[in-house]
């Protein structure tokens, strides 16, 4: 990155001072003088002429200075997916020499704009987005910056004008439900994710199109909405579980939901997969070592950390993406949760 300031002690210009006078931000600067090449025919020469102008020489990078550094956004971080996507997200941008920032907006517009703030000072080549909190004047500010972009929306993409990486929802739920239909099951609940969000709607549209195939009847009495968090997969299986005809087995549209629901089952007195068979969706590390290791659908997080930082250093460097969306697959785990109804 160029040298961001005021006028230094020796009256050079420095790129803020170029910026306002070009009438840009100082990052559209930084990419000039990076000689990146998306920044606008009319822009770059603009900012070059004033360099040229002015004299100015680029700071040479101090020895091992990283190519690039990313900005990793999230509306929380205290959900284990999370951790599963900054894994992926940091093998490749250390092998990329890249460094990542990680911010959490937590939906607040208050800490998006103290975000965007820090994303402008920091001068950041790529932001990778996880997240649907971000308002629309955010959202304008984002391409008004011109900064690489790319969406991973395992919570549901924002509409932003930017490649987006995701995973194969619908076919997920699609195999839950059928793998329970397969042991016998024929009144299934489903816990759903909040119906706001792209992928709780594909989840339970898979679980909708696996019953209707099997000429299973729907009944709305099955479908509880949670919010993928283990407290309200508590709650939702104790609603099914009150039922007068309560289900023989469960899909939740996510790992933490699972457990919440096992928890309630415990607590009932109930056994799994004895009395009630039990899917999960995520394939979080911990479901392996829960009591049973839970049945799931993998969804590949790490991968898509991984690919995210593939497709905004192919941004930075002016190449456009193979595809704008890419869906990557998801993969039924069976293990000991779920069993032929009692």
């Amino acid at each position: 990155m160029g040298q961001v300031g005021a006028r230094g002690a020796e009256g050079k210009v420095t790129i803020t001072e170029i910026a306002r006078q070009a009438g840009v931000s100082v990052p559209t600067v930084s990419r000039v003088v990076n000689g990146r090449s998306d920044v606008s025919p009319q822009t770059r020469a603009r900012v070059e002429d004033l360099l040229r102008r002015h004299g100015y020489r680029k700071r040479p990078a101090a020895p091992g200075a990283r190519a690039a550094l990313l900005d990793l956004v999230f509306n929380d971080l205290d959900s284990p997916w999370a951790v599963e996507i900054i894994r992926g997200v940091e093998e490749v941008a250390h092998a990329a020499g890249a460094g990542t920032v990680v911010s959490a907006v937590h939906g607040r517009s208050g800490d998006a704009r103290a975000w965007m703030r820090n994303l402008r000072a920091r001068a950041s080549d790529g932001v990778i987005l996880v997240t649907s909190g971000l308002d629309p004047t955010l959202h304008e500010e984002l391409r008004i910056l011109g900064v690489p972009l790319v969406v991973v929306d395992p919570a549901g993409s924002p509409a932003l004008d930017a490649p987006t990486i995701g995973a194969a929802n619908w076919s997920g739920g699609l195999a839950a439900t059928e793998h329970l239909l397969s042991l016998g099951h024929r009144r299934i609940g489903l816990i759903a994710g909040p119906p706001r969000l792209l992928c709780s709607r594909a989840r339970l549209d898979g679980y909708h199109a696996a019953l209707e195939s099997a000429g299973i009847t729907r009944d709305a009495s099955l479908v509880v909405p949670g919010d993928f968090r283990p407290e309200s997969g508590f709650t939702a299986c104790a609603t099914l579980l009150d039922l007068p005809e309560p289900p023989t087995a469960v899909f939740a549209a996510s790992d933490q939901m699972a457990l919440g629901a096992i928890e309630a089952l415990r607590r009932r007195g109930l056994r799994v997969p004895q009395d009630m068979s039990v899917v999960g969706f995520d394939d979080l590390p911990e479901v392996r070592w829960s009591a049973p290791p839970l049945t799931t659908v993998r969804q590949p997080l790490a991968d898509m950390g991984k690919l995210a930082v593939r497709t905004v250093l192919r941004l930075t460097r002016g190449e456009r993406p193979d595809s704008p969306r890419v869906e990557l697959g998801t993969e039924l785990v069976v293990r000991a949760s779920t069993a032929p109804p009692a």
